[in-house]
């Protein structure tokens, strides 16, 4: 595993926590425009911030609670927030993040730091440039305070899902682990799953280690982790984020998104990172169609008058969540929408999910997974083949034996399709567009401005469950398959303190609307909930 600055975190820690001042600002629920106001106050600095952030990291990450949520810290990032502070004082600002930590899934490209993927086959591989998104970032100067762990290769490549039970028991893999970073530890339950693939930026930012982060999502993978670690999260439409400079997954579905603390701090890391982007030709659609500012859109009263269906074909799995469900159904009431329920998912789009996700999935994880790694630097696999046969290597001393085995099974005849092969342009060319016609047709019979499900239907398993199964069945693969963007605020916490988020999905382009009945009912309910396993240090009080 990558370690490089525990002594620089820890150093931080001693020199933060010295302080007896009360001060009002609290970093575990300041949002951007919270600290934005103090800098322009002068009461905290971009270095203080980043000190502070550094001494959770290292009391939380390595120690007491032993979260292992991230793989690299930036030794630069003191350095690189003095010398924002002195643009500062210069007269010079960025823009809303300036000066302000943050933190990226390790598979998401940084010309300083390494990216690993999860793999240990990666360790050390540094990237030849920024992906689009990280530069898009630095250039508002943000901080990129570290690298956060996640299931390998984001939870594919060696997925045994579909496989016969055999190959599902030896393949499986608790979600947020990897075999460069460890198994991630859900801060809310720390014997809980922080779920994947972008499980470490999850816990990461439920535990407040960066102001917010970014993961990516195939087939929920922003979802999932942003529910059972408590925290807001978007899976934006596809092409209003490039996805150049990210190992890729299934690039009909991959996306990178934001994931935070508020939806306010979700709505400003979007706007800094929408663009065109001629290296991904999916960003054209997004031409005239994003905003660099969606905090415009945050606005008590959204919901007043909204049409929202409400989607049950994934309750019943659990009664605690089914229960916080109904109560956020009745708060939208409140607050003013239009409630139309059920509005049920065609059955066909449910029961061919699996199949779908599978098929193309492991097609285009062969063949994408290949075309980066040629971008690697001498010593590192340059293929799909090279990522089976060096894990399946005793000589390798794999720490994933899971992975391997389902690295092996996808890789054997027949079982992952060419790009070429008829089935798979069928599920592309006519499946996946009569699934999109079929959605929305669905929102448009009803009326619908935005369709609400609870995200998870279970709250966090077990990291080992006894039924071996990591991810419940959902209905967060619709909006991969269609592309449009679903939005998860937190919505309530069960008797055992894990966390429920409600899901707002929404038609291509709608993440203005959603922010907005997003932040209507965030503000209505205040649902975060700090994890009990990282609490408060005397450092976390900044400015006044």
């Amino acid at each position: 595993m990558i370690r490089p600055v525990k002594t620089l975190a820890l150093a931080c820690a001693l020199i933060t926590g010295t302080s007896t001042f009360a001060f009002a600002l609290d970093l575990q629920t300041a949002t951007i425009a919270d600290i934005n106001a103090a800098f322009k106050k002068g009461s905290l600095t971009s270095e203080k911030l980043t000190a502070a952030y550094l001494a959770r990291i290292a009391a939380y990450d390595q120690q007491g609670p032993t979260l292992d949520s991230l793989i690299t810290l930036n030794e630069k990032a003191l350095t690189q927030a003095r010398a924002l502070d002195a643009e500062r004082a210069a007269g010079k600002i960025r823009g809303p993040l300036h000066g302000i930590p943050v933190i990226l899934k390790d598979n998401i490209d940084t010309y300083d730091l390494p990216t690993t993927g999860g793999s240990q086959l990666l360790e050390g591989s540094i990237a030849p440039d920024d992906a689009f998104i990280t530069k898009k970032l630095r250039d508002a100067g943000a901080i990129i305070i570290a690298k956060a762990n996640l299931s390998e290769w984001a939870g594919s490549g060696g997925s045994a899902g579909g496989a016969p039970p055999d190959i599902v028991k030896a393949g499986f893999i608790p979600g947020g682990f990897s075999s460069a970073g460890g198994q991630t530890r859900n801060p809310h339950g720390l014997e809980h799953s922080p779920s994947g693939s972008s499980g470490g930026t999850g816990a990461s930012i439920a535990a407040a280690f960066g102001q917010f982060g970014l993961g990516s999502d195939t087939g929920g993978s922003i979802r999932g982790p942003s529910s059972h670690n408590g925290i807001a999260g978007l899976k934006p439409t596809r092409g209003l984020m490039s996805r150049d400079g990210i190992i890729p997954l299934g690039l009909s579905f991959d996306t990178a998104g934001p994931m935070a603390r508020s939806v306010y701090d979700v709505a400003v890391a979007l706007g800094v990172m929408t663009g065109v982007d001629k290296a991904d030709p999916a960003t054209a659609a997004s031409a005239g169609n994003f905003h660099q500012d969606y905090t415009s859109f945050l606005k008590r009263g959204s919901l007043k008058g909204a049409r929202i269906g409400v989607n049950r074909d994934y309750l019943g799995q659990d009664p605690e969540v089914d229960k916080i469900f109904a109560e956020n159904i009745a708060t939208l009431r409140k607050l003013g929408a239009t409630i139309i329920d059920p509005v049920v998912i065609p059955d066909y789009v449910r029961e061919s999910r699996a199949y779908i996700y599978n098929t193309v999935v492991r097609a285009e994880f062969k063949a994408d997974l290949t075309t980066y790694l040629k971008t690697t630097s001498k010593g590192y696999p340059k293929s799909f083949d090279d990522v089976v046969r060096l894990s399946n290597d005793p000589a390798t001393k794999y720490l994933s034996p899971g992975k391997a085995a389902g690295l092996a099974w996808v890789s054997s005849p027949g079982i992952s399709l060419a790009l070429d092969d008829p089935e798979y342009l069928a599920i592309k060319n006519a499946l996946l567009p009569a699934v999109r016609a079929s959605v929305d047709a669905m929102l448009s019979k009803h009326q619908l401005d935005a369709l609400v499900y609870p995200t998870m239907p279970k709250p966090a398993l077990l990291i080992t469950p006894p039924d071996g199964m990591g991810w419940p069945n959902s209905a967060t693969a619709m909006a991969n398959f269609t592309g449009y963007p679903d939005l998860i605020v937190p919505s309530g916490m069960t008797t055992k303190g894990l966390p429920v988020t409600l899901s707002f999905f929404g038609p291509a382009w709608s993440e203005a609307k959603l922010l907005g009945y997003g932040f209507d009912f965030e503000q209505a309910t205040k649902a975060l909930v700090a994890p009990p396993s990282t609490p408060k240090l005397p450092s976390d009080s900044l400015g006044n």
